[in-house]
């Protein structure tokens, strides 16, 4: 993992990677699994999903301190704009075999969900309110150090 002994506020768009994740093909159904510092590229602490999004509703609009996080769509499509004080960025998620790794130190953007899709979170650690920031200006200002 190419971001993890980095200093968040130093982090950019480009330290967000599209990740492929391994399928097992079968005819009654296709397998992926999710391994630590395998597929992942950290240990997972906690995981969770998004649903019933209605339609033209936002979430996100946060930036994380210290957590990585791994987005995937397990059901249909969505958007994630990721923005690094500077720079943003725009991964469509529509195949659950693919998800986007996101380094601390970045604002994102979730929207644009189709009817039934399901965002499948996988986080490097527990919840913490003090690991977000909320606030965009706040944002800002933590980039610059």
């Amino acid at each position: 993992m190419p971001t993890a002994m980095r200093d968040a506020r130093k982090t950019t768009v480009y330290d967000c990677t599209i990740v492929q994740l391994p399928v097992v093909h079968n005819e009654a159904g296709n397998i992926t699994a999710l391994n630590n510092a395998q597929e992942i590229p950290f240990d997972v602490k906690r995981v969770y999903y998004l649903y019933d999004v209605p339609g033209g509703e936002s979430r996100g609009g946060h930036g994380h301190k210290a957590l990585h996080q791994l987005i995937l769509a397990g059901s249909g499509s969505f958007d994630i704009t990721v923005d690094d004080g500077r720079i943003r960025r725009t991964f469509q998620l529509n195949r659950p075999d693919y998800g986007l790794y996101l380094p601390p130190g970045l604002w994102r953007e979730l929207d644009n969900f189709s009817s039934g899709s399901i965002c499948l979170v996988v986080a490097s650690a527990f919840y913490s309110t003090e690991d977000y920031i909320r606030n965009y200006q706040s944002f800002i200002e933590y980039k610059k150090g």
